[in-house]
């Protein structure tokens, strides 16, 4: 059996499965190994995880998760999961390959992920030929969560919007500059706190205010992302919450650029149990 698990630093889904048959589902908070050690991470799994899928259960685990792109990053998931279970098969490997597997399955295409965080690839019908970095909400993530929420907050701070659209965002999270501040250079997990704007930005989506918003940050994101591939004909896959929740508004940009909008979903695992079924 199988263990496949899809990680975000929102959230992670686990999924037992014996080829494409779900034996056991499970979700946990999410974690993020390029901000997390591997003792907060293994302490996260110890409550949550543990127990609901035994440890003898998984022949092989395969972790696909946010932050996972670097060996430093990687071992700190392999050791809090060792720990826990007892299979010596345990792949970690990034959120980007899940979404390129789960969204191209054997074929080339454009894979991106516009959750919390945004990151994009080619993927040949095999592996990730080419990525541009995503570089984290401070340097990047465009169009993510993270970079719409702090794109809102430094608008409505720097009277770039309507006092009306600031007045109603403030006051329906009774934000203060002190309270914002705090939370973003002084608490941990900011690019949570920011990304727990976005559904203000989805719920006035229709103002032109905010789709001008949208637009220019999902634009920012196409630029910076995956037109660097040159490859302008192939499908742009995209998995995601904010992909789901903006979905027309990425349409909208990626057509006024001269691209294609593939597949979006929410969630890769289907696509990660189907490819995994057939290997």
């Amino acid at each position: 059996m199988k263990l496949i698990a899809d990680g975000g630093s929102t959230k992670t889904d686990w999924v037992l499965c014996d080829n494409a048959t779900i034996i056991a589902r499970v979700r946990t908070q999410g974690f993020n190994p390029t901000l997390q050690d591997s003792d907060t991470i293994h302490a996260i799994l110890s409550q949550e995880l543990a127990g609901k899928i035994a440890p003898q259960q998984p022949d092989t685990i395969l972790y696909y998760g946010a932050g996972c792109a670097y060996k430093e990053a990687n071992d700190r998931i392999l050791t809090a999961l060792s720990k826990i279970f007892t299979t010596k098969n345990i792949e970690i490997n990034s959120d980007l390959l899940a979404a390129a597997r789960a969204m191209c399955g054997h074929k080339e295409g454009i894979a991106c992920i516009l959750g919390t965080g945004s990151n994009s690839c080619l993927f040949n019908g095999e592996k990730i030929t080419e990525n541009t970095p995503s570089l984290g909400f401070i340097l990047g993530d465009e169009g993510s969560g993270a970079f719409l929420g702090r794109q809102l907050i430094s608008n409505c701070l720097k009277r770039q919007l309507s006092e009306a659209v600031c007045e109603k965002f403030l006051k329906e999270y009774n934000l203060t500059i002190a309270e914002i501040l705090e939370h973003v250079y002084h608490k941990p997990l900011p690019n949570r706190y920011l990304a727990g704007f976005a559904p203000f930005l989805a719920r006035n989506k229709e103002n032109s205010e905010i789709h001008s918003l949208l637009i220019h940050c999902f634009r920012l994101f196409f630029q910076r992302n995956t037109m660097v591939y040159r490859r302008s004909w192939l499908p742009i896959h995209i998995v995601g919450s904010i992909g789901m929740a903006f979905a027309n508004e990425l349409k909208e940009t990626a057509e006024s650029l001269g691209l294609s909008i593939g597949n979006i979903v929410e969630s890769p695992m289907s696509g990660l149990i189907k490819y995994h079924s057939e290997e």
